[in-house]
């Protein structure tokens, strides 16, 4: 058995006239697959079709801007503060999946508000059930671009990842790390059971008739799980070293505290309150006939 495993993938996919890097290309397929998902179970419950390009148009930015965002505030707060201009350099990395789902929370309220008139939940617990799915392919990208892993392990499964992975594909010899937990895959296996789960709570125990349920679940185990992987994972700034040694935590896991009550109270509040009677047509309602009821 492999003491290690040495990881040389390129972060590229594609190397031509336009570059197509895995990262970026896992993003378009989460959302792709996604808007698949929200499209059925839309169906499934005959919900307007004209619904769904505004919520797939609220959830795209709102997760890049939320995600951008949020790692400016939470992580880099003292750089970006003297360096404004640098906020708009995505492609030289920093999202932060906290301010992703902080910003498609803030924008499901607006998109409640303007398009469909029903409750931040309604439309909550339907579109969280494909987004364990997203965060799993996102944390495969993290894999391709040799970042977010983890701290030293004997394990036979430990990653020598490229540290100068940048200076590398431009041609300089790799300098690799130790052999690494490979945490990007921990967090993508994690995040696919939850994508299971929520589906499985769909699909087959209609939880959707419990408000908040769904959504309770998600929460529950995405950042559940985020804040036990963080305990084998590098931190991401140099200052949460400090915050490690002094309180035991880091800031990823201090961000996910909050979210994981938030879904444990979603969760029991759901199963406290009885079940909502819904009907399902399996097919698009006409979008007229429902704005006149």
């Amino acid at each position: 058995m492999l003491n290690f495993i040495t990881w040389t993938a390129n972060p590229n996919l594609y190397d031509g006239f336009v570059t197509v890097r895995w990262y970026g290309l896992m993003f378009a397929i989460g959302f792709l697959v996604g808007y698949e998902i929200v499209y059925r179970i839309f169906k499934h419950e005959g919900a307007p079709e004209r619904w769904l390009a505004p919520l797939f148009f609220y959830v795209v930015i709102a997760t890049v801007l939320g995600a951008r965002l949020g790692h400016v505030f939470f992580y880099e707060w003292d750089h970006y503060s003297q360096h404004p201009g640098d906020i708009l350099k995505i492609w030289e990395g920093g999202l932060a999946s906290h301010g992703g789902t902080l910003g498609i929370i803030i924008a499901i309220f607006l998109y409640s508000w303007t398009v469909t008139k029903k409750s931040v939940l309604w439309t909550l617990d339907r579109l969280c059930v494909p987004i364990g799915f997203v965060g799993a392919l996102i944390r495969f990208g993290n894999l391709m671009n040799h970042e977010i892993y983890g701290g030293p392990t004997d394990l036979p499964w430990g990653f020598r990842f490229i540290q100068n992975i940048n200076q590398y594909m431009q041609g300089a010899e790799p300098v690799f790390t130790q052999p690494s937990h490979p945490t990007q895959i921990y967090e993508a296996l994690c995040y696919l059971l939850v994508f299971a789960l929520c589906m499985w709570l769909y699909w087959r125990r209609n939880a959707q008739e419990r408000p908040g349920l769904l959504l309770g679940v998600f929460l529950i185990g995405i950042f559940a799980s985020r804040f036990f992987v963080e305990f084998v994972k590098e931190v991401q700034v140099g200052w949460e070293e400090t915050m490690r040694s002094t309180i035991g935590l880091d800031q990823g896991q201090m961000l996910s505290i909050p979210f994981v009550i938030a879904g444990v109270w979603l969760v029991v509040r759901a199963l406290r309150r009885p079940r909502e009677v819904l009907e399902y047509p399996d097919q698009f309602s006409d979008a007229k006939d429902k704005d006149k009821k």
